[in-house]
């Protein structure tokens, strides 16, 4: 596989070439520069033939990847894939145009997609605010750890805050009203 052949890090699960990290950097003239994500890829025994399945591990801002799932919606990879490509392909072409490129009206990122399409140097500002929080050596090694904790507690705090905006009232005919 060439893609071992190549500069990117590789971490192989259970020493399976079907299952595997690769550390990837941002690429160079984007708010995505300096950053580093673990991505996890998963080759189907299909495979030249079906896609491979890959998703980012740490937290990324783009209107084309789920933030918390690190799913990617990427044509390439889920509708228009050939045989022809390979991993290579992937990490040194397909990820860095989508970063480059984002399409905001196919969005998985809904909030990326707002904000790219209304204030252009705001989102880039995001971008590298998740790049120095998210994006970092350190996270992509911890990403996909349950010891991870920061992402854990984030999502604790959110939980908090809805349970305390209010309650149901079963009680009364109909749907029933909120109680603030």
């Amino acid at each position: 596989m060439k893609l071992l052949m190549s500069d990117h890090e590789i971490t192989l699960v259970n020493d399976s070439m079907q299952e595997f990290f690769v550390r990837f950097h941002g690429p160079a003239e984007t708010p995505f520069h300096g950053g580093v994500w673990k991505v996890h890829v998963e080759i189907p025994d299909q495979y030249p033939y079906k896609s491979p399945s890959i998703g980012f591990m740490n937290r990324i801002f783009h209107p084309n990847i789920d933030e918390l799932s690190g799913s990617v919606c990427l044509d390439v990879i889920n509708q228009t894939w050939s045989p022809m490509f390979d991993m290579l392909n992937i990490f040194e072409v397909f990820l860095p145009q989508l970063l480059r490129y984002p399409n905001a009206s196919d969005p998985l990122n809904g909030e990326a997609a707002a904000l790219l399409n209304r204030d252009a140097k705001q989102y880039d500002q995001r971008v590298r605010e998740y790049v120095q929080r998210w994006a970092t050596k350190e996270a992509a090694d911890g990403a996909g750890e349950k010891a991870d904790g920061e992402d854990e507690d984030e999502d604790d705090d959110d939980e908090e805050v809805m349970s305390e905006v209010g309650s149901i009232d079963e009680d009364d005919d109909g749907v029933g009203e909120v109680t603030l």
